[in-house]
Order: structure tokens, then sequence, then C-alpha cells
């Protein structure tokens, strides 16, 4: 249930106006606002993490230019995201040991076996060279662990393409409220939207989970999506697919917001699962394109003020 004093309570009106008054009124113009330099991934300076925090409570996101190029070493995004209190790794069952994932091609690749798991990660999209449509990450977790946050680290581009285009989903909530107050209602029902049980060999891994798209946790909007068909059954009635239909319609049109950014090595995206795509790629023999995914319970704070500040949402 969402608080009826929150702006994202379809019947809040003041204080729906607040909010989008607030939210436009410092957003960031281009990619290049989002890159913030820092020196040392562990430590932060105290302008590098203001610049970084102010970013994210701007934007939800924030990408990240360190000096360390091609070196792996998952400690520097680990570090990074720690400074937000981002603690909580989602250990999904594709993940390595550590709960952080090494995002490299495996399609068609022998050796892209998940150790004792059955399944082959050159089976799943983020490990092959295709292209990811628009989704937030974990839109299929239950509510227990929903992805609240996540982070990308680049350690080596792909020779061609890989580029993602991010949107903040509290902007895409905004284009939809500003549309017709429905969409969101239909999105933030109960029923909206069900992910079909997981099967593997062994029988049911994963069972139907319905829920919400639309949710607040904590003050903060949250939204689960995922552009493809064959993963989810949204709620088959007018509304829904009205919603639905507003919602790629809008991301198809490249709305004011929407950023493309293509993460060198060194680089990374640091965001409060905001909506993401992956474009298809092509790597050099023996440089495959490596990023590691980390993804998160916890949402991104600002622990150097004393207090925890949510977005602004909170706030107004």
């Amino acid at each position: 249930m969402i608080p009826p004093d929150s702006p994202f309570h379809p019947d809040n009106v003041a204080g729906y106006a607040a909010w989008r008054a607030a939210k436009l009124a410092d957003y960031p113009a281009r990619a290049a606002d989002l890159v913030v330099a820092i020196q040392d991934p562990a430590r932060l300076a105290a302008a590098e993490y203001e610049a970084l925090w102010r970013c994210i409570a701007r934007a939800n996101m924030v990408v990240y230019a360190t000096r360390i190029g091609e070196t792996e070493d998952k400690c520097v995004p680990r570090d990074i995201a720690a400074q937000f209190g981002l603690t909580r790794l989602d250990a999904n069952w594709l993940a390595d040991e550590d709960g952080i994932s090494s995002l490299t091609p495996q399609d068609g690749d022998p050796g892209g076996q998940t150790g004792t798991d059955p399944a082959r990660r050159g089976d799943y999209i983020p490990y092959t060279h295709q292209r990811i449509r628009w989704h937030t990450d974990g839109y299929y977790n239950p509510a227990a662990r929903r992805i609240y946050a996540m982070g990308l680290h680049c350690v080596r581009q792909a020779a061609e393409g890989g580029e993602n285009d991010l949107y903040d989903h509290e902007l895409a909530y905004m284009a939809l409220r500003d549309t017709n107050p429905d969409h969101i209602r239909a999105l933030m029902a109960e029923d909206a939207m069900t992910i079909p049980a997981r099967v593997d060999e062994m029988g049911v891994a994963r069972e139907d989970e319905t829920g919400p798209a639309l949710l607040v946790d904590r003050g903060r909007l949250h939204l689960r999506y995922t552009a493809r068909t064959r993963s989810i059954a949204w709620k088959q009635n007018a509304a829904t697919r009205a919603a639905l239909a507003a919602l790629e319609a809008l991301l198809a049109s490249r709305p004011y917001g929407m950023f493309t950014v293509r993460l060198e090595p060194g680089m990374g995206l640091l965001c409060n699962n905001v909506l993401h795509t992956r474009a298809g790629f092509s790597d050099r023999p023996g440089h495959r394109r490596l990023l590691y995914r980390a993804r998160y319970h916890d949402h991104l704070r600002d622990l150097r003020q004393g207090v925890v500040h949510a977005p602004r949402a909170e706030r107004i």
C-alpha cells in the first residue's frame, strides 16, 4: 500500500506537483553530466563523494570514472557501492561465488558452464553478444529479494557496440502520470504482473510471482519492468494494456532525460535500478567484453551526513 501523503500516490495532486517541480529543477541535461572522476575508489574524497551523491539525488544514477583501466578487481565496484549504503548483494543463481556477476560473452563457448549448475550461462542473454531490451534488474525477484540498486563496472569494452541507454524510472512515472493517472493505478495494482515459474530438470526452481510493477518502498519509487514477452505475463485488462502501450511508446520516443552511455575500462554505473538497455556488440579476438554486475537489496543512501537521506520524494 502506498501512503496517501506520498507524492507517488495517484490521488496526491499537491504532493506530486511539488515533487515534480523539484525533480525537474536541476536535472542533468546530457550524459556527460552523469560522469564523476574519482581517484581512490576505496576512499572517496569529500568533493568526489558530494559530486557522486548530488548526481544520484538528482537522477537516481551516476557514472564514475577511475584510472584503473582493465584491472580485474571486483573490490572497486564493491567499495564504491558500500560508501553509499549498498551492502546486501543479491546472490542470484548465475552470479559468481562472491555474489557479483562477471558478464562476458559465453554464447558458443564450451567454457561457459556455471560450475555444477546444469544451465549454461550462454543460454542467458546477459552472457551473449545480443542486445538487451528495456528492463530493470531483478524484475522477476520475489518481494523479499527486490533489487533496489545495481552497479556495472567495465573491465573490458567491446570492439563495437555495447552501449547502455539509461532512463530514470521517476521520469517514466512522471510522463505516464502526466498523460493519464490511470496508467499509474494500473501498474500499481497488486496483480499487475506475473513472473511465470522457472522450471529446470529438477522441477520447479521458482514459483509464479505476482505483484505490482510500480511500488513505493520506504518512500522511494521502484519499477519492475521488462520489454520481453516470454518471461512475464501482464494483467489482461484494458487499463494495464493501455499503461504498457504508453510506456513502450515513451521508451521508443527517446524522451527528455534518456541518456546513452558507453562505459570504458575503469568506468562504472551506480544507480537505483533505473530502466536500461544494452546494445548488441562484437569483440576482438582474445579480448572479450567484461563487466561486473552487482545487484543490491538496498537503496543508495547518503552516509556522510549523519542521517540517511531519501531521494527528494521523501523530503517533500
